[in-house]
């Protein structure tokens, strides 16, 4: 099975996700680069891992990232009680930067957050969609020893 078919599987799954099954997906995904993310708004989606993350997204009403420029990203847009999008900072803490970061042995566009000991690693299923594994320190990182899994469509130009 390719890629697009493989990632379009795990979407349309309703049960809990293995978290093995999307390190199978990252092994064979090319990395992301800076300038594949940069000028563009993502919408993101979650993963059904079980993890903790997962939810508290889904409660957040995260819609996504914006990457602006390598130093002003916005790694919470979410939308607030009338639909519309912000930059959620509280829940975030702060906004992030993108740099080239060493994960799993492969330098991939990785967007580090300003408030917390978390990074988020990409890489491409193809030009306008992402896989995102979150790293670092900590339980929003770390639910039973798993990491927490998501994905970016490309979506407007900013």
């Amino acid at each position: 099975m390719d890629v697009a078919s493989e990632l379009a599987a795990l979407r349309a799954r309703t049960d809990r996700i293995d978290p093995r099954e999307l390190d199978a997906l990252w092994e064979r995904l090319e990395p992301a680069r800076i300038d594949d993310l940069v000028g563009y708004r993502w919408r993101g989606f979650s993963f059904d891992t079980g993890h903790r993350t997962h939810h508290m997204l889904g409660g957040a009403r995260w819609y996504g990232k914006s990457f602006v420029s390598v130093s002003e990203v916005q790694p919470l847009v979410c939308r607030d009680e009338d639909g519309e999008l912000f930059s959620d900072k509280k829940t975030g803490r702060g906004e992030a930067s993108l740099w080239d970061v060493v994960f799993r042995g492969e330098v991939t566009a990785t967007m580090v957050y300003d408030g917390m000991p978390v990074f988020d690693h990409f890489k491409k299923v193809d030009n306008d969609t992402v896989i995102g594994v979150m790293n670092g320190k900590g339980g929003l990182v770390f639910d039973g020893g798993e990491h927490y899994w998501f994905g970016l469509e490309r979506d407007v130009a900013l």
